[in-house]
C-alpha cells in the first residue's frame, strides 16, 4: 500500500512539474504577444503620423491652389498633384502592410 501511495506522490510531482513547465511557457508566450503588440502599435502609430503629414502636405497644397493666380494656377495644380500622389501612395502602403 505504501509503494501505491509513493507512486501515486511522485505522478502528482511529475505532473504538477509539466503543468509548471506549460505555466512558464504560456507566460513567455503571453510576454513575446504584448512585445509584438507593442511593437505593432509603434509602427501603426508611425504610419499614421506620416500620414496625417502628407494629408497636411496635401491640403496645404490645396489651398494654395485655391488661392492662386491664374498665371500660377497650373504649377499649383502640379504641385497638388505630386502632393496628392504621395499621400495616395503612403495610404496604399500603410493598408497593405497592416492588412
Amino acid at each position: 500500500m505504501v509503494n501505491q501511495l509513493d507512486q501515486k506522490q511522485a505522478y502528482r510531482q511529475k505532473v504538477a512539474a509539466q503543468l509548471d513547465k506549460i505555466n512558464a511557457q504560456i507566460d513567455e508566450l503571453k510576454a513575446k504577444a504584448n512585445q509584438v503588440k507593442a511593437d505593432r502599435e509603434i509602427e501603426f502609430n508611425s504610419t499614421i503620423e506620416e500620414l496625417a503629414s502628407k494629408r497636411d502636405a496635401a491640403q496645404k497644397k490645396l489651398e494654395e491652389l485655391q488661392n492662386s493666380g491664374e498665371d500660377a494656377w497650373q504649377e499649383m495644380q502640379s504641385g497638388f498633384e505630386n502632393a496628392w500622389n504621395d499621400l495616395n501612395s503612403a495610404w496604399q502602403k500603410a493598408t497593405s502592410k497592416f492588412q
